[in-house]
């Protein structure tokens, strides 16, 4: 458990499609509260999931399960190490496109009707604009992981590179997955209805609304770069040291989920 407090909290300049999630800073390290649901597990499953991919260790943040205590309440929530080098910051893609063509990406995509062109646009565009190379691969292994965990929030605000004081670009860590594996049960995913009648309901908002199109195109495109490797055993073990941070009814419905998955998308394990 961990008291944090006024002076930690941290201004949201990543903009939710839900609204502004609390999060702290304090010695160098990030604390997110739940907000909507059970985002916390969502974003610690999916992180150490991710431990068992063919990703490296520097592609991705990891989260930790945490209890916050801020003022009189407690909540849910993770923690994760600040993984900024001095002198560098986030710089969303919203915030990119908008610096340098006047108007932001999500306006720009959406001026193109056909979805591959859409994905082309962005990978063509960042990469003029950074000097970054392959960032085509790098979007599949993103919506490669939105598709597998369904993630619904990675939209144009969500989606970041690095920036140093003089303009050098880097590729950002995967990060704030906390919109998967239908976290929000306060509002879109109650925690009593049939979940997989709501799994066929979650919405993409990248390029499409569909994850599997999504996905589908990215491989076209740029190949496939990412493989998991992880078993129902490791799930059940990850989940397990999430109980007395979530109830029963939450751990139960994330293994239905992962399971579903699993099956669906057998291709992509070794």
């Amino acid at each position: 458990m961990v008291e944090l407090f006024e002076q930690d909290i941290k201004t949201n300049y990543r903009q939710s499609s839900k609204g502004n999630q609390l999060k702290w800073e304090n010695n160098k390290v990030w604390y997110k509260a739940d907000y909507t649901g059970y985002e916390g597990l969502a974003e610690y499953v999916v992180s150490h999931l991710l431990k068992k991919s063919t990703l490296q260790e520097d592609e991705y943040v990891i989260y930790d399960l945490e209890k916050i205590v801020y003022g009189n309440r407690s909540f849910g929530g993770v923690r994760s190490k600040n993984f900024l080098s001095e002198g560098w910051q986030i710089i969303t893609l919203e915030r990119l496109f908008r610096s340098y063509f006047g108007e932001g990406l999500f306006k720009s995509l959406h001026n193109i009707q056909e979805h591959t062109g859409r994905l082309e646009f962005l990978v063509k565009q960042v990469e003029r604009i950074t000097g970054l190379r392959g960032l085509g691969e790098y979007m599949n292994k993103l919506l490669t992981i939105d598709a597998f965990f369904l993630n619904e929030d990675r939209h144009t605000h969500n989606m970041a590179v690095l920036m140093d004081g003089v303009g050098n670009y880097a590729y950002c860590p995967i990060f704030d997955n906390g919109a998967a594996l239908l976290s929000d049960t306060n509002m879109e995913y109650p925690i009593n209805n049939d979940v997989y009648e709501l799994m066929r309901k979650v919405n993409a908002k990248t390029i499409c609304k569909d994850f599997d199109e999504q996905l589908d195109i990215s491989e076209k495109l740029y190949g496939s770069n990412i493989r998991f490797n992880f078993t129902r055993k490791d799930v059940r073990e990850i989940l397990e040291g999430a109980k007395g941070y979530y109830s029963n009814e939450e751990i139960s419905r994330v293994d239905n989920i992962l399971s579903a998955q699993i099956k669906k998308y057998e291709y992509l394990f070794d």
